[in-house]
């Protein structure tokens, strides 16, 4: 059996794009350089005590007072730790690398759900993206941006994007076959239809898509750090090459409780009220006419 050189020709095509097209590379990287300075100078610019009030009122907002408490504490322990600088830095470098994957797998998803013929095509796409070893995303990155956290920020943005198109288009594929007819017989136009029935019916799943897409990108994290990106990732990569235990511990330790506190908050974003809000009381209705009594009716 003769030897298929797939990856000489992978290499050959690098070498031909960094020939002649370095500007765009040059560009891209500048691009993500500038979002993710700018985002870690605004988050580790004020003080700790500021972002710690402003994620607990957020965390209260959205879920209600367990998952302030734990966003409290559990920030109280990364400033404890002395780790926070780091982790606003991880923090900004997943918020960047979630935003990209999630603006190019959302409309993804939404074509895929659309027309099957993308659909068709993208699948072997996504498989290969979500079975291929992480570091080998390293590879490319590198090669194409250098030593820093432009390719940490490329690497988990490709890492990341495959479960974004997967569960948009599952989410508007499962929307109610009824309810589109409806709005056709009404007179909608296909992007009516796609704008005020099928996204806001497949919200959920496209929020567990954005939830799981920010999973990946802190998965990534560690990874990144090989390449030089600043953050936790440096910090678990600096005790496993000098065997610090104790600094591995508390860079896996801030990791994890910045994971838990994503998680729970992306996934309370979807729901359509808040818990601290409370049910609506339904009004009194007249048991003879069915007629719901106003407060004058009943005094």
């Amino acid at each position: 059996m003769p030897k298929i050189p797939f990856g000489q020709t992978l290499s050959d095509l690098i070498d031909w794009l960094l020939v002649h097209v370095p500007w765009l590379f040059d560009a891209v990287a500048a691009v993500m350089q500038a979002l993710v300075d700018g985002l870690t100078a605004a988050l580790s610019g004020p003080p700790a005590a500021v972002w710690i009030a402003v994620f607990t009122g957020a965390a209260f907002a959205v879920r209600g007072w367990g998952l302030a408490l734990y966003t409290l504490v559990a920030f109280l322990i990364v400033l404890s730790v002395q780790l926070w600088t780091e982790t606003m830095q991880t923090l900004a470098l997943v918020l960047v690398a979630a935003a990209l994957a999630a603006v190019v797998g959302i409309p993804l998803g939404v074509l895929a759900a659309r027309r099957r013929g993308v659909s068709v095509v993208l699948r072997p796409v996504l498989d290969f993206l979500q079975t291929t070893p992480v570091f080998v995303y390293l590879i490319p990155a590198v090669f194409f941006f250098g030593v820093g956290v432009v390719p940490g920020v490329v690497a988990t943005t490709v890492f990341a994007i495959a479960p974004g198109v997967r569960l948009t288009e599952l989410g508007i594929r499962q929307v109610d076959r009824e309810m589109v007819e409806a709005a056709d017989a009404f007179g909608a136009r296909p992007r009516q239809v796609l704008h005020d029935v099928q996204l806001p019916m497949a919200l959920p799943s496209i929020m567990a898509g954005v939830n799981q897409v920010i999973m990946l990108a802190l998965s990534m994290v560690v990874v990144a750090g090989l390449t030089g990106a600043a953050g936790l990732g440096a910090v678990v990569v600096r005790a496993v090459t000098q065997l610090d235990v104790a600094a591995g511990f508390d860079g896996g330790l801030a990791v994890v409780l910045l994971a838990i506190f994503l998680d729970r908050f992306t996934a309370a974003l979807s729901r359509p009220t808040p818990p601290w809000a409370g049910r609506r009381r339904r009004p009194r209705a007249d048991v003879a006419t069915g007629e719901s009594l106003t407060p004058a009716a009943v005094s």
